[in-house]
């Protein structure tokens, strides 16, 4: 009895790896003989009563196999086995003698027996059987396991996915499929995809799927939808679905929401665009800007020589117009390529607007109305107030332009609270934001999604450069906002700019003073430095105009030559120059001659990175405002020494 006890917990033990078969019979020698028949094999509980069984069953959810008995007091086999199914998945195997048949039957029937053994048995049958019936148990379990698994990826995906049967009618979809299709899940069993579908994308998809078939392997594709303005794009996996033999029985779609994704590529082609547009500028602004100055410094040195001449004055100075709308343009480049530094400061932003009005009378002419609704209660922003009004005048004149027979342009503001905007440009916080609107034509929604694209208008060749509202959002991007577009063809345009707020104070506005040349009372002896003659002589040349003694030099390395030879009261230099650059020189000057002033010219884009102890002057220049940072420095220097 001991040794039966300790084989007992033995097996107990032993036991979690095993499957667990349930006995039932109301005779002990019966329980004990299959317990020897099967504890090697499996881990065994025992009862002797049905009740008992159901019990039993109730507290182990892992039984895989009862078998029981037929005829028990209180309770048959076959009527065990029928309230059994309802509380387990157990498979079950009725012990019957030859009379009871009609038993087996109503087991078969109602309690679901996947096959009887009779009494006595054979235990090699009896194995057979439990190990039939378990095998049965573990995989139907397994495949409840992937239902589960699979019902829970259709419900809670966030794909549409659907299953097609060869004809291509659905046998599974999910809740994000129905809904694509306008439908409940039970509604799109048993039924085609063309049956919720306008024709032509009917027959587009039932071509894909059939291409897919075909192909036999797994097809990728993306799809476009919607207007123009706002399309949305759709990938769509196909899988095929083989059966035992081989055959293509199903195809399995998965379409997932790719818009968000391709929005961002979009951006960051367009970011990539901007990029490539400020290396060009920055490339080409030194070249052209030494060419604008010369232009300009021969201009402004030459009109006073045709004083007399009334003609000749006015055709120069129309010349001189013309260039320096070829500099404000390459300042507008370098800005847009954000490789020009932005001068800053916080502004009283209806203070800019008001401080507009009479350009704007200019440049909009009589047929257009200006009106104001401006906040009163405004908040400040950190920008830089000329490119802020050079931003402001390009989209009135784009309204202006959008009004061949007059109109309204308005120019409003407003305090805006952003809270959970989807748009990842306009993250929250508190925002001034200044609106222009339009009486205009409006624009198409096909134009309307690419209006910030550098280069693009769809005005006259000659009346546009396509970079003004491409302009406006680098500036905007730049001081850390963003700029929405609202319009409708034939009931005009509204452009809204919307800046951070700044919790800083007010900007004191600097006195310029360009006009105003401070007096100098010695002649200076200035070394010129520039490896572009042209440039070279007309800077030269200011000088002189203004008393001072400028001796030309073509590069660096000849210049630390005179310096060397002699002494001079200030040097003026070329920042981009073979060789050694103007930087370079300085760095050099500074080192070995402290006390002598030094002044940057540049017309580059790298002007930005100059370091701040350096003084610096942008090309092109007119005459007053070197001679006004020349004097400053002659004085600066004069204090130093």
């Amino acid at each position: 009895m001991i040794a039966g006890e300790a084989k007992h917990r033995m097996g107990m033990e032993t036991s979690a790896a095993r499957a667990t078969i349930l006995a039932v019979d109301d005779e002990p020698d019966i329980l004990v003989a299959l317990e020897d028949l099967l504890e090697d094999e499996y881990r065994v509980l025992t009862a002797s009563r049905p009740d008992e069984a159901l019990a039993l069953l109730a507290a182990e959810p892992d039984v895989a196999v009862i078998v029981s008995d037929q005829r028990m007091p209180g309770m048959t086999g076959d009527a065990l086995l029928t309230r059994a199914r309802i509380i387990s998945d157990a498979q079950a195997i009725l012990l019957t003698g030859y009379a009871d048949l009609s038993a087996v039957t109503s087991a078969l029937n109602r309690g679901g027996i996947t096959g009887y053994v009779t009494k006595p048995w054979d235990p090699a049958l009896l194995r057979g059987a439990i190990r039939a019936a378990f095998e049965r148990h573990r995989l139907a379990r397994d495949l409840a396991t992937e239902r589960a698994l699979l019902r829970g990826l259709l419900d809670h995906a966030g794909d549409a996915i659907a299953f097609k049967d060869a004809a291509g009618r659905f046998v599974r979809v999910n809740a994000a499929k129905a809904a694509r299709l306008g439908a409940p899940v039970e509604a799109c069993l048993g039924r085609p995809e063309s049956d919720f579908l306008p024709p032509e994308a009917a027959a587009s998809i039932a071509a894909a799927d059939r291409a897919a078939i075909a192909g036999g392997q797994p097809v990728e594709a993306t799809v476009t939808a919607g207007p123009d303005a706002a399309p949305t794009w759709t990938q769509v996996t196909r899988v095929p679905i083989r059966d035992a033999a081989g055959a293509i029985v199903h195809l399995a779609t998965i379409e997932r929401d790719v818009t968000e994704q391709k929005q961002l590529e979009a951006r960051l082609r367009q970011a990539d665009k901007m990029q490539a547009l400020g290396t060009l500028a920055g490339g080409v602004a030194h070249d052209f800007n030494n060419l604008l100055t010369a232009i300009l410094g021969s201009l402004e040195l030459a009109l006073p020589k045709v004083a007399g001449d009334a003609r000749l004055s006015r055709l120069l100075t129309n010349a001189s117009h013309a260039a320096q709308r070829g500099a404000a343009l390459t300042k507008r480049l370098l800005s847009f390529s954000r490789q020009r530094e932005l001068q800053a400061r916080v502004v009283d932003l209806n203070g800019v607007i008001r401080g507009m009005n009479d350009l704007l009378g200019r440049s909009l002419g009589g047929f257009v109305q200006v009106d104001h609704d401006l906040d009163p209660g405004l908040w400040p922003a950190r920008v830089d107030p000329e490119q802020l009004e050079l931003a402001i005048l390009n989209l009135c004149i784009n309204g202006r332009d959008a009004m061949p027979d007059g109109g309204v342009v308005t120019l409003s503001s407003r305090n805006v609270v952003v809270t959970g905007s989807p748009d990842p440009d306009l993250p929250d916080g508190d925002y001034a934001v200044i609106a222009i609107a339009d009486t205009g034509t409006g624009i198409p929604p096909e134009i309307l999604s690419r209006v910030f694209e550098p280069f693009f208008t769809t005005k006259a060749q000659g009346q546009g450069t396509g970079l003004g509202l491409a302009m406006v959002f680098s500036l905007l991007q730049q001081s850390g906002g963003t700029i929405r577009i609202h319009s409708e063809v034939g009931r005009g345009t509204r452009v809204e700019l919307y800046l951070p707020r700044s919790h800083e104070p007010l900007a004191v506005a600097e006195s310029e003073g360009a006009d105003a040349v401070p007096a100098r009372r010695h002649r200076a002896r200035i070394l010129v430095v520039d490896d572009d003659p042209q440039v070279r002589h007309v800077t030269a040349s200011f000088l002189s105009g203004f008393g001072h003694d400028a001796i030309e030099v073509p590069g660096a390395e000849a210049a630390l030559v005179r310096l060397e030879a002699e002494p001079f009261d200030l040097v003026v230099a070329d920042l981009a120059m073979p060789g050694m650059s103007g930087l370079d020189l300085a760095d050099v000057v500074r080192e070995r001659w402290p006390a002598l002033p030094f002044l940057i010219v540049t017309g580059h884009a790298e002007a930005a990175r100059i370091p701040h102890a350096y003084s610096v002057l942008e090309k092109p220049f007119p005459s007053t405002e070197l001679g006004a940072r020349v004097a400053t420095l002659l004085t600066e220097g004069a204090e130093r020494g």
